[in-house]
Order: structure tokens, then C-alpha cells, then sequence
């Protein structure tokens, strides 16, 4: 069993109808149990700056699927969101990224392939992440620092 927690992020169209679509999908799927979001925060881009708003949150969820195998699925539902892939942090319908995985035993996992990264690599560095993964986990820490003082940190920068 992992726990995983998942960035969400909308800025085109209808940004929070595709962040519920895949919050209710992701609710039915075989071996994910436990699903819930934070709130939804209004973001400025972060990295190519030149597009609209993102709406922004954190999913958790229990789950038997493989890190990999979550990739797949969280992929398929940001391809059923009509996902567009042409510009490097550029608009998008949808967005999900593994940010953290924790085995049953409460261990952070630590992957590292071509195709996936965890702990993501930027989720240290964004307050569009920390924010609503304080909500979701307020005692959480990393390398030593609270996620309290890491957002403060970031809001004062």
C-alpha cells in the first residue's frame, strides 16, 4: 500500500470541472481508495509566466498501484482532459504530478528513472504545491524544515 500526494493544476477552460473530473475518476479506480483534495487555490504561472492563472491543489490517496503504473494513470487522465504537450510549462486543461509517495511503513520513496522522479524535483520550490500540501499534512517536514516554515520562506523571497 502507498500514500501518494499529487499536485493538480488547471489554467484553460473549465479549470476546476477538469481537476473534479479526475478527482471522481481517480475515485473509481480498482486499488486507489481514500481519495481527497485540498482546496483550490488561484496561482500565478510559475517557470513560462506568459499565460493565464492556474488553479492549483493536492490530491492524497491510498493505493496498491506501483509508482509507475500511477504515472500511466494520472497521464491517461491528463490525455482525457485533451492535455496538450507542445510547450514546456505551458497552459494547460490539466496537470498531475507525483510529488511524494510513502510506503506502508511510512518511508518516503525515492524514484528515479527516465520517466518519474519522487520526490518531484520543484515541489520544494512552490508555493502552489506547499500551500495545499500543508492543508492535506500541516506536521510534514523535509530535509530537516516544516512545510510552514518552507512556505513562509518562499512567500517572503
Amino acid at each position: 500500500m502507498y500514500t501518494y500526494y499529487i499536485s493538480v493544476g488547471s489554467n484553460l477552460g473549465k479549470r476546476e470541472g477538469y481537476i473534479q473530473t479526475a478527482l471522481d475518476t481517480l475515485q473509481t479506480v480498482d486499488g486507489v481508495m481514500s481519495v481527497i483534495s485540498s482546496t483550490l487555490l488561484e496561482t500565478e504561472p510559475w517557470g513560462n509566466t506568459n499565460q493565464g492563472v492556474f488553479l492549483n491543489g493536492v490530491f492524497r490517496c491510498e493505493s496498491t498501484i506501483e509508482p509507475i503504473d500511477m504515472l500511466h494513470l494520472l497521464q491517461g487522465l491528463e490525455q482525457a482532459a485533451n492535455r496538450d504537450r507542445k510547450v514546456h510549462w505551458g497552459p494547460r486543461t490539466l496537470d498531475l504530478d507525483i510529488i511524494l509517495v510513502f510506503d506502508e511503513s511510512g518511508a518516503l520513496l525515492q524514484v528515479n528513472t527516465p520517466e518519474l522522479i519522487v520526490p518531484h524535483p520543484y515541489f520544494w520550490e512552490r508555493n502552489f504545491v506547499l500551500e495545499p500540501l500543508a492543508e492535506l499534512w500541516p506536521e510534514f517536514s523535509y530535509q530537516g524544515q516544516s512545510i510552514r516554515q518552507r512556505a513562509q520562506e518562499l512567500q517572503e523571497a
